[in-house]
């Protein structure tokens, strides 16, 4: 990146590496520079909670606020009904009303913890575009803005070629998708004075409609800012661990799973994820990032304690780490690690250890538990686990039990 900012907001885009591209770079920073500037991100609510892969996203939204701009979180309560075809190869499931409203009551609690809505020139309006998208008539839809979208160029947008390319089946509900979300874009600017969406690299073509859409009907300049689609050093999908999502919500994953997420990040990683996901000055990043041999593990608590410290707060790290050393250290229960609990109903005449794994999360299925155990990956209460047909009785699990596989995923089971 060789173009020098004169906006703050853009200058942490680039030297932390949010920036991953930008439809008019002199444009935006020139607009940032001039004074409280409102920008956007829309979250489709297809989960009770967001994961870990739209972190990125967020932190975007909190630097934006907290160098002197307005953030606009806007829920997809009318997108969500059609689901984004960017990059998939299939058709997203329906939701019902219901479960979208649901949705969005769940994805609401993350950013309160990121960003404040509270009625400064600078506080962030949470907003739902049901709210324009839901009245729509549909032939005055089509003749007021669907004129302006040539289908030429939408099928030449990536993400919808690529789906096209592999023959994959594109339903006219999807090729709406983004449509809708220009129009969102349009909306916005008319009804908020919004000046820029941000989002992933994977909505690029989302936001150019928009852009597009707003200066043929509006005649305003607005603009566009990408992020990377982050992958870990290893080639993995950010957001993602072996045993499924990083949950963002406390009730869908636990702070302590959240902290130690961080904390097994790679070596390559840390100062990457220490300058996105943490506040610590760049420098300090870089030192961080730059630590060998051991040493690195100290840079890796520092980040899973930031990390933890801006979503679930100051205690929850700090006790996330206590239990962290307390288990890999003195072998103990942890306080904070994942409870399951069995009632004697549960149990009968007795339960399998291969189903008690299967019900603490450590595994998903029989086959693997049997596999965990043969390759000498199960522990029992800190002790190597060898008999795939241990049967426990309720006289066993009177006192709390401990399940472990491999050095860094623990459970506790106990009677109710």
């Amino acid at each position: 990146m060789t173009y020098h900012p004169k906006s703050e907001f853009m200058a942490v885009m680039i030297q932390r590496g949010f920036l991953a591209d930008c439809t008019d770079y002199q444009g935006l920073d020139e607009a940032l520079s001039k004074g409280v500037t409102p920008a956007y991100i829309g979250f489709d609510a297809t989960a009770k909670s967001l994961h870990v892969g739209s972190l990125i996203q967020i932190m975007m939204l909190r630097w934006l606020q907290k160098t002197g701009h307005k953030p606009i979180t806007l829920m997809g309560g009318g997108t969500t009904k059609v689901g984004d075809p960017s990059f998939r190869a299939d058709e997203r499931p329906l939701l019902t009303e219901t479960q979208i409203n649901d949705n969005i009551t769940g994805i609401k609690r993350v950013f309160e913890s990121y960003i404040s809505y509270d009625a400064g020139p600078t506080g962030a309006l949470m907003l739902n575009n049901a709210e324009w998208l839901e009245n729509l008539n549909y032939l005055d839809f089509l003749r007021d803005i669907g004129r302006h979208f040539s289908v030429n160029r939408m099928l030449s947008f990536e993400s919808v070629k690529s789906r096209i390319d592999r023959e994959q089946s594109l339903s006219f509900l999807e090729f709406n998708y983004m449509i809708l979300q220009a129009y969102d874009f349009l909306e916005l600017n008319r009804r908020y004075g919004c000046v820029f969406q941000m989002g992933g690299s994977d909505q690029w073509g989302n936001i150019v409609n928009g852009i597009d859409l707003t200066r043929r009907v509006l005649d305003h300049e607005i603009f566009g800012l990408t992020s990377q689609l982050l992958t870990t050093s290893d080639g993995k999908k950010m957001g993602k661990s072996l045993n499924g999502a990083i949950w963002l919500n406390a009730d869908m994953l636990s702070p302590y799973e959240f902290w130690q997420f961080w904390r097994n990040t790679t070596d390559a990683d840390t100062g990457r994820f220490l300058k996105l996901y943490t506040e610590l000055p760049i420098d300090e990043c870089d030192r961080l990032g730059a630590l060998a041999g051991s040493e690195i593990n100290d840079a890796k608590i520092i980040l899973a304690n930031e990390a933890t410290t801006l979503l679930h707060g100051k205690m929850a790290a700090q006790t996330a780490e206590s239990t962290s050393r307390e288990v890999f250290e003195k072998g103990g229960m942890g306080d904070e690690l994942p409870t399951f609990k069995l009632s004697t109903q549960d149990i009968g005449d007795g339960i399998s250890i291969v189903q008690l794994l299967i019900k603490s999360g450590l595994v998903t299925t029989g086959k693997e538990a049997k596999r965990l155990i043969s390759e000498d990956g199960a522990k029992l209460n800190d002790a190597p686990l060898t008999d795939a047909g241990l049967v426990l009785k309720v006289a066993d699990l009177k006192s709390p039990i401990k399940l472990s596989k491999g050095k860094k995923k623990h459970a506790v089971i106990h009677l109710l």
